[in-house]
């Protein structure tokens, strides 16, 4: 009786073993890569021939990876204008510029007399994009003074 009660436990054991060496994997398994978004809070929707309408932006990460880099380019596909950042920065029409800060300020300048129509794109340095549309109409209204 003690023989097959050992003999059952051996087995037991490197029936143990077997699954345990099958089950170990010897590569790790760490994500690098994360979905995110950009958020900004509303702007105008009618611009001035020159004026300049703030667009707040803040990266939205579903996860982090310290390693990941984030760049900026845009596209104007309608209209006259420039995009420069909060430093001053002008950004040239399908450059890429690093992002520095999740929370980041672009500023449109509009310069044309009808609509100006504009993509911004901010991409990983694991070639995920998210695309911003910004359209703003030419405000052609006369400003009215008190008449002082």
């Amino acid at each position: 009786m003690k023989k097959i009660i050992y003999q059952m436990l051996v087995g037991c054991y490197i029936v143990a073993a077997l699954v345990l060496v099958c089950a170990c994997n010897s590569q790790l398994d760490i994500q690098t890569r994360y979905p995110f978004t950009v958020e900004t809070m509303p702007v105008p929707k009618k611009l001035k021939v020159n004026e300049t309408a703030e667009i707040r932006c803040e990266l939205k990460r579903d996860g982090r990876w310290e390693d990941t880099e984030y760049t900026i380019r845009w596209f104007l596909y309608d209209g006259k204008g420039t995009l420069k950042t909060e430093d001053g920065t002008v950004l040239l029409p399908n450059d890429r510029y690093p992002l520095e800060k999740e929370t980041f300020r672009l500023y449109f300048t509009s310069q044309s007399d009808d609509q100006s129509s504009l993509k911004v794109w901010v991409e990983d340095s694991f070639s995920q994009t998210f695309e911003l549309e910004l359209s703003f109409n030419n405000d052609n209204s006369e400003d009215k003074g008190d008449g002082i």
